[in-house]
């Protein structure tokens, strides 16, 4: 490869991964003003009462109630001291706050929030386990819609022998009761009841009921794979930071949006999510519609971010609710609403026992559905399997690999036999080509002819490969979203799910990443021993060599299991044409026979000189 080739390769590869922080640079994004952490701001709009209510029964939810914007309000009286009540089972902490009547947050026991690398980690304390809805604006099932429906925000608290109590009593004579009882399996059943007391009607205002705050799930975690779902009974929809950045190509900066709203009258479910963990509200009876808003949050103490991204520092949240039309309460008459809330991993086996029983199909939060989803499944079901008998996550990693290696055995050795076939006729091919030059459709047909007779196919090297890539991207997408392996220890790395850095380099603040490192060196010697593509000229074949070099760029920062399924899966291809070479090598010799054994030619007489 020439020099120029080699300059424009290593320019290529610089922009490649420049190129994000240098838009940021170039073109950054319009800073928001910092919202107020007791009031809902400009992203937090509160619902206008409608003027349209139903009569004194039971609301119906019709999809043209759709809710209006009024400036907003002081969500919570502030010269009112919080009170809390904890509860809490063996697998969750529940913190219950006065300033809404609702779930403040849940700390999820056995799951600590930074994985703790090096020697063997101890148990974390209390406030150190994976907490959803930490810092949020507003608590679950906190209702929102004026003083109507709202008053000054402020529930009385008691506990209960079933969970807790939370009460508010408003002056248009409103009751609004709310009774939480936790469960197993991470459910939490809340009761909401609505009761006019009062001796005259009560028009209550389209109402938006919070369920929950995504939020990243400690300093260190992307940022990127917060998001809500939620699911309209057919299938489930997703919003997510990129959604609300609206980035054009994912690189420029676009026109960001602010709120998500959709449904009619057929929202299931609605869960805000993060990596690995998720906060799911499931309505009895499904709700209007869903309203998600991307706010900024309360920044951490100091301590908690010292060693986080600049990103972090500054936290944001999408904020979601449920919306419920607006109705008129007659005297005495209740509404009563029952919904179960899911705070815990985001673990399929969990979410589809859950999703069966209620028939719901909750455990569409792992993103499974589609085709690479079937693969994501089965690979998942796979590698709890092999755990279950023993074998730690990395190693089974290595051994799906090695039996996905071996299903695929005899269509990449038939390839690579093929593609050997194809170098070695390649004089004869670019004859042809030479011959018929003048004649493409004769040429073409005369090339199918002589490769139906030696037996050889142009798909033959590319086929096996492109069979492979479900695979890869159904790994891809199991990897990134198994609980499982989260804080899984494999080697240096103390935690399959993240990239396994061993160290930062000082100065120029550069993750030393040994897997991802000995993944290109794999992919660099496997690209060598590859026969070329026929009719690809010498300066492609020096180009396809070394074009490895971007995926090591690509993959560099991907977690610790996905770069350790590729290293393996290339080691077990070269392993695989080594052993086709050394198979061929033999036979290409007994085919030459064994040295002739013909008497040496006569000697003729010398002439005499005259």
């Amino acid at each position: 490869m020439d020099r120029k080739s080699i300059l424009i390769l290593v320019i290529s590869f610089v922009l490649l991964v420049l190129w994000y922080p240098l838009t940021n640079i170039l073109w950054p994004p319009k800073p928001r003003p910092p919202l107020p952490t007791n009031t809902l701001g400009s992203a937090t709009n509160h619902l206008q009462p409608s003027t349209n209510v139903s009569a004194p029964t039971q609301p119906v939810i019709q999809s043209n109630q759709l809710p209006a914007r009024v400036q907003p309000q002081p969500w919570v009286t502030t010269n009112v001291p919080e009170e809390t009540v904890v509860i809490e089972n063996e697998d969750v902490r529940y913190t219950f706050t006065s300033h809404g009547g609702g779930l403040k947050e849940a700390e999820l026991k056995g799951y600590p929030e930074v994985i703790v690398c090096g020697a063997a980690r101890k148990s974390p304390p209390a406030n150190k386990w994976v907490t959803l809805n930490q810092r949020a604006l507003l608590p679950v099932l906190a209702i929102l819609g004026g003083d109507p429906i709202q008053g000054d925000g402020i529930f009385q608290l008691a506990k209960t022998e079933a969970g807790v109590r939370a009460e508010k009593t408003l002056s248009n004579g409103l009751v609004l009761t709310r009774e939480f009882r936790p469960e197993s399996n991470y459910i939490l059943t809340a009761t909401v009841r609505l009761e006019n007391r009062s001796s005259v009607p009560i028009n209550l205002p389209v109402q938006q009921w919070a369920i929950g705050t995504a939020t990243t799930a400690g300093p260190r975690d992307e940022p990127t794979y917060v998001g809500v779902y939620w699911y309209n009974g057919h299938k489930a929809e997703h919003v997510d930071l990129g959604w609300f950045e609206n980035r054009f190509l994912g690189c420029f900066p676009g026109t960001p949006r602010t709120e998500h709203q959709a449904g009619a009258g057929n929202v299931v479910w609605a869960a805000a999510h993060n990596q690995f963990f998720t906060l799911a509200v499931m309505p009895k009876e499904p709700a209007a519609q869903i309203l998600a808003v991307k706010v900024e949050l309360p920044r951490p103490r100091p301590e908690e971010v010292k060693d986080a991204p600049d990103a972090l520092k500054t936290p944001f949240g999408i904020q979601t609710t449920l919306v419920y039309p607006a109705v008129t309460l007659a005297t005495n008459q209740v509404i009563e609403r029952e919904l179960q809330i899911y705070t815990g991993p985001r673990e399929y086996k969990t979410l589809a026992h859950i999703g069966g029983r209620l028939k719901n199909r909750l455990d569409l939060i792992m993103d499974y559905g589609g085709f690479f989803g079937w693969f994501a499944q089965v690979l998942l079901s796979s590698m709890n399997g092999l755990h279950a008998l023993g074998l730690s996550y990395g190693i089974a990693i290595i051994v799906i690999t090695i039996i996905i290696k071996l299903l695929f055995w005899p269509l990449t050795n038939a390839s690579t036999k093929s593609m050997k076939r194809m170098a070695g006729l390649q004089p004869q091919m670019k004859a042809l080509q030479e011959k018929y030059k003048d004649d493409p459709v004769k040429m073409n047909r005369k090339m199918m002819e002589f490769m139906k007779e030696h037996k050889v196919s142009p798909l033959g090297g590319c086929l096996p490969m492109l069979l492979q890539i479900p695979v890869f991207f159904g790994f891809y997408k199991m990897i990134q979203s198994a609980i499982e392996l989260r804080g899984a220890r494999f080697l240096w790395a103390c935690d399959l799910s993240k990239p396994d850095t061993l160290l930062v380099i000082p100065g120029l603040n550069f993750p030393l990443n040994p897997l991802p490192l000995l993944m290109g060196v794999t992919m660099l010697w496997q690209a060598r021993l590859t026969p070329p593509s026929p009719g690809m000229d010498p300066m492609q074949q020096k180009i396809m060599k070394y074009m490895p070099l971007m995926f090591l760029f690509i993959l560099y920062n991907f977690s610790a299991g996905l770069t350790l399924y590729w290293t393996v899966q290339n080691l077990l291809t070269i392993a695989q044409m080594k052993l086709t070479k050394a198979k061929e090598e033999p036979a290409a010799s007994a085919l030459k026979g064994p040295p002739s054994k013909s008497p040496p030619p006569k000697m003729l007489p010398k002439k005499k000189k005259p």
